[in-house]
């Protein structure tokens, strides 16, 4: 088990962001109609973002599991979850010949796999079962690491999630980095009658559900947009009408409680979102000449702070890890098109432009969001003064780098996935609106939810250390 050491047949799949420059943001894919030039003509000094084909992937394989039917659902999850990371070529649908308590390395070895999946649960399926998981290295003939995951009672609606935190485990054993597959994604949807609430799901689209049924009055309906979560994954800070203004409120996932920054003065309460320490929100305060982002402490129901202010309209605060900086959009150029900036929390100084500003073509730059590794903000902008919007990524610390990672439709509102890799967007094709999961080291895009008018996405944090408390509370209970 030790220090996690990653080779394989052939060079690994499993370059960072920085090894991939050269190859992934340097190289541009001469696909019809979108090349370099065209790049070059909607966002200045824009490289395009794709997939490098000289890489590989190691490949897993994903042996049935032993334990009955519950044992064969959690084995398709967490191989779903797997080809659902980009990082490994999967194999699974394996015979169940091949689901045998010692491993035949040599076997798995001529299928060709790099690392091997086993699980089994104990305890015969129902409440109170485990699952057991085992990644072997093939190529060493080895045991890399094993884990135990509490199963809740296969018809609840956390025995997916149970799945998901066992194949991030997976992803963490094999490469030391976070999955993404034990999170979940909230979202605006707006009805058919233009009632606009709150929804969550899965990261692989299951377990669709609506959290928040906003009324204004008892024949009206209020909107709901905006969401963001806490660290701890157990809150959402959204910006609702129900009030007949927008203002900012927490919902209590867990409880159903909500809270309400108190508003001491006149103006819009928009676009919130939580500082890392998980205590304050920060949003932003249209009003006039007196408009800003600023801070209130929910957990302490105390303490407007200001972290800009003028006659500009600065929106869309979004923190780095760390808590020393942000990011957000404003119009503060005066040419009538945002652009996204970023400064320090503390100590004052003038904000810098991120976005491809280039003077006379302003563009429209809006919706930031900071990842979560810290070198990277994602946001949405066009160069026409008309046209579709595309997800851009700036690098924080390389000379301003900017990636463009859609190539087609309207993309907006990005939102980074706990492993910093991947993005959700909602995006229009011309089949409709959809929300998207795009991979930014591969390109690789997947539809998330289809069929629906799905915007403003917000992607948790990993839900696993959430679960396994809940888990370990309710053992001592």
């Amino acid at each position: 088990m030790g220090e996690t050491v990653i080779r394989r047949r052939v060079p690994s799949g499993t370059m960072g962001w920085g090894a991939m420059l050269g190859a992934l943001l340097l190289v541009l894919f001469a696909a019809p109609g979108v090349g370099a030039q065209d790049v070059e003509e909607r966002f200045p000094g824009v490289s395009l973002g794709l997939l490098y084909e000289g890489r590989t992937q190691p490949v897993v394989a994903v042996a049935p599991f032993r334990g009955g039917t519950v044992a064969e659902r959690a084995e398709n999850i967490v191989a779903r979850d797997l080809r659902h990371s980009n990082r490994f070529r999967v194999l699974d649908s394996i015979p169940a010949a091949f689901s045998r308590e010692e491993v035949d390395y040599a076997l798995w070895d001529e299928l060709g796999a790099d690392w091997l999946v086993t699980g089994r649960v104990e305890g015969g399926g129902g409440a109170g079962s485990v699952l057991v998981v085992e990644v072997h290295d093939v190529i060493y003939r080895e045991l890399r690491d094993r884990g135990r995951f509490p199963l809740p009672d296969p018809n609840s609606p956390d025995f997916r999630m149970s799945a998901h935190i066992a194949s991030d485990a997976v992803v963490q054993w094999v490469f030391d980095e976070p999955g993404i597959a034990a999170s979940r994604i909230v979202f605006s949807r707006r009805m058919e009658d233009g009632s606009q609430d709150l929804w969550m799901v899965d990261s692989d689209g299951e377990n669709l559900q609506r959290i928040t049924r906003d009324r204004a009055d008892e024949d009206g309906y209020a909107l709901a947009m905006s969401p963001g979560w806490s660290p701890d994954g157990r809150r959402v800070v959204y910006t609702s009408y129900q009030s007949g203004l927008p203002r900012v409120y927490e919902l209590n996932l867990e409880t159903g409680e909500r809270k309400s920054v108190p508003t001491p003065r006149s103006g819009d309460y928009i676009t919130p979102s939580y500082l890392p320490d998980g205590q304050r929100v920060a949003f932003a305060v249209n009003a006039g000449r007196e408009s800003g982002i600023f801070t209130y402490n929910l957990a302490n129901d105390c303490c407007f702070e200001e972290l800009t202010r003028g006659r500009w309209e600065d929106i869309s605060p979004t923190f780095s890890p760390d808590g020393s900086q942000f990011a957000f959009n404003s119009n503060r150029l005066g040419v009538g098109a945002p652009q996204i900036y970023r400064m320090p929390v503390r100590g004052g100084g003038q904000p810098s432009i991120i976005s491809p500003y280039v003077y006379n073509r302003p563009g429209y730059y809006t919706s930031p969001d900071w990842s979560p590794r810290g070198d990277r903000i994602a946001y949405h902008g066009r160069i026409e003064q008309r046209g579709r919007h595309h997800v851009l990524v700036s690098e924080v610390d390389r000379r301003g780098r900017v990636v463009q990672l859609t190539r087609e439709g309207n993309n907006e509102d990005p939102s980074w996935a706990p492993d910093g890799r991947h993005l959700v967007f909602a995006g229009e094709r011309g089949w409709g609106r959809a929300l998207f999961i795009v991979d930014v080291e591969t390109g690789v895009t997947r539809t998330l939810v289809s069929g629906m008018r799905a915007r403003m996405p917000a992607w948790s944090p990993s839900l696993a250390q959430r679960y396994a408390a809940d888990s370990e509370e309710e053992d001592r209970e």
